[in-house]
């Protein structure tokens, strides 16, 4: 009997460490899964993400300036910065400019979400059935790889020249890159995560919304940019060729207008504000989209 108390004991003894080591082990575990959220520094942020940009433009100018001076080419070829800003100031005094980029935005933003209406739908589709993926899925990759300038003489002649043909152009160019984003995300999807939506009753839409969109997130958001950058493109192809006084002036007829009547100073223009847009709208909407996804699946400590 007293042995069997002493290997109780010891048996016991033997047990406490182990316990004290899986609390240790568990709480450095809980350490490194939690995400240390602190706000950055306003100097950090300004050193980090404003100076090197601000510096790389600064450059630019730089280089240019000297091109300007060295006389590399004609002055009609290639003007000097100040002129390309006079430019700028004379569209802004005559009340043109913001109208000139807001009907440009408009189309592209408006475009693109129709193209996001129809190409999200597509993608779940062509990714979950394996006929329709058979059937469609290289006519996406094709059209996909298929310059978005090819499209606007046929819509030239099937719509004519409204804003009916611009928003075709856009939505030829983006829902195939949006699609195939979308099936490239659901394909990474681990088969794991399928298997337990089906075992908790997540079948159908509901698998769809609760599991795979979920999972391929990060994939589809990067077939959104694409698109995104797909619609700016497309819509800039389409301004320039089919420009009419019904369409309105854009930043692709700016461009045009420029070349045109030879105004270099005008296409530097147009190149620069073309430029801007995509710049700011990947900064104001798909950057901060890209952080939080991956911040919420612990990626990103730092902001």
């Amino acid at each position: 009997m007293a042995s069997t108390d002493t290997t109780t004991d010891s048996t016991a003894k033997a047990k406490k460490p182990v316990t004290h080591d899986l609390a240790d082990l568990e709480a450095g575990l809980d350490a490194l899964d939690a995400v240390q959220a602190h706000r950055t520094p306003v100097r950090e942020v300004l050193l980090k993400k404003v100076l090197p940009p601000l510096l790389a433009v600064a450059l630019v100018l730089v280089v240019w300036q000297l091109l300007v001076w060295a006389r590399v080419t004609d002055d009609y070829k290639l003007p000097p910065p100040a002129a390309v800003w006079n430019s700028l100031a004379d569209m802004w005094l005559q009340g043109t400019l913001l109208e000139v980029v807001w009907t440009s935005v408009w189309r592209g933003l408006s475009g693109f979400l129709i193209a996001l209406a129809i190409g999200t739908p597509l993608g779940l589709l062509v990714a979950r059935v394996k006929f329709v993926r058979a059937a469609i899925g290289p006519v996406l990759s094709g059209l996909q790889s298929l310059p978005s300038v090819a499209w606007v003489p046929p819509a030239v002649i099937w719509l004519g020249l409204d804003n009916s043909m611009m928003y075709a152009v856009i939505l030829l160019g983006a829902v195939p890159s949006i699609a195939n984003g979308l099936v490239s995300g659901i394909d990474q999807v681990p088969p794991l995560y399928l298997r337990a939506g089906r075992t908790l009753g997540a079948t159908g839409l509901q698998g769809a919304r609760f599991i795979v969109m979920p999972a391929a997130l990060p994939g589809y958001l990067s077939g959104l940019k694409q698109g995104w950058a797909f619609s700016w493109r497309s819509l800039m192809a389409a301004e320039i060729i089919a420009a009419s006084p019904d369409l309105g002036l854009g930043l692709g007829q700016l461009l045009e207008a420029g070349r045109e009547t030879q105004d270099m100073a005008g296409v530097f223009l147009a190149i620069l504000l073309i430029l801007v847009v995509g710049i700011a709208i990947d900064l104001l909407i798909f950057s901060p989209l890209e952080r939080r996804v991956l911040r919420s699946r612990g990626l990103l400590v730092k902001s």
